[in-house]
């Protein structure tokens, strides 16, 4: 009995152990909430945004109160209903634009690490010249040849995480490669396909995990600068780059048209750097033998 309790419980104490490790760290556990929140808040929009996000529901530019409290902006539009479906856009920026790049990066790199030679030449000089440009810069430039709209900012701002997962999985693929279970993966005939998914990817999941919990809060901070510039979201749409825009003009007259939408995109980029740390903290190997 015992040693069927322990064949059970044994794949599942190691996330046990990093969940214990996560929940540690009070930091964590605050980014966690919060995000876990303006998930919520995104997901039930239509239910708890007190009016629809392009009615002009009272004068324009009334002060936060009672009855609007965020406000209005320049048209007359509750600043609270806007900030709430914004957040729908927001968020699905950040988790579409980091699948965009995330999933051709990890493919690249686990290619590049594993093969070697003039595999690893070619998309190693693929990336780096992706990586000569600045995320924002990639971004302009991709968006400067799609034009600005909300789809092309995704795959603007998927294109520009992109380098980022193949150097990363690049390095950890590696770092394993040599290990004696791939040896032994590729001696009793396992594909070179079945060797890369089932003893290496696997292996080197949690870097990939922990990258894009941060890309996330990246992607959304750099498509709301996209969208600041205008060259993301258009009017009307209640994104909240595009908000603080709209409201820049007049941040001495009314300040929280600019203001709100601004501490959104702050808080849901520091929460997403914070679960990112404490899953750097969780899970890494290094760290825990500190």
């Amino acid at each position: 009995m015992a040693i069927e309790s322990m064949e059970i419980e044994g794949p599942e104490r190691p996330w046990r152990m990093a969940s214990a490790r996560y929940l540690a760290q009070p930091g964590a556990v605050i980014g966690l909430v919060i995000l876990l929140g303006w998930i919520v808040v995104a997901l039930l929009a239509p239910l708890i945004a007190p009016y629809d996000p392009s009615e002009l529901v009272s004068r324009a530019r009334q002060a936060p109160s009672a009855a609007h409290w965020l406000g209005t902006d320049m048209l007359g539009r509750d600043v609270l209903s806007r900030v709430i479906y914004g957040s729908r856009i927001s968020i699905s920026l950040g988790l579409i634009a980091v699948a965009l790049g995330g999933i051709p990066g990890v493919i690249l790199g686990l290619l590049a690490g594993y093969f070697g030679g003039w595999v690893d030449v070619v998309i190693s000089r693929f990336v780096d010249a992706l990586l000569a440009f600045p995320s924002i810069l990639l971004a302009l430039v991709v968006i400067a040849a799609l034009g600005p709209s909300i789809q092309n900012m995704m795959i603007a701002v998927g294109i520009a995480t992109l380098p980022d997962y193949a150097r990363l999985v690049r390095g950890s693929v590696l770092a394993v490669k040599s290990q004696p279970y791939v040896e032994a993966a590729r001696l009793v005939g396992n594909s070179h396909l079945r060797t890369m998914a089932r003893h290496i990817l696997i292996n080197v999941n949690a870097p990939i995990v922990v990258l894009a919990t941060l890309q996330v809060g990246s992607a959304i901070l750099i498509g709301a600068g996209l969208s600041f510039l205008g060259l993301g979201a258009q009017p009307p749409t209640p994104e909240w780059g595009l908000m603080s825009a709209e409201g820049r003009q007049m941040l001495q007259r009314a300040w929280w048209i600019s203001t709100f939408p601004g501490v959104a995109i702050l808080s849901v980029v520091i929460a997403c750097n914070l679960v990112g740390d404490g899953l750097r903290t969780a899970l890494d190997p290094k760290m825990r033998m500190g």
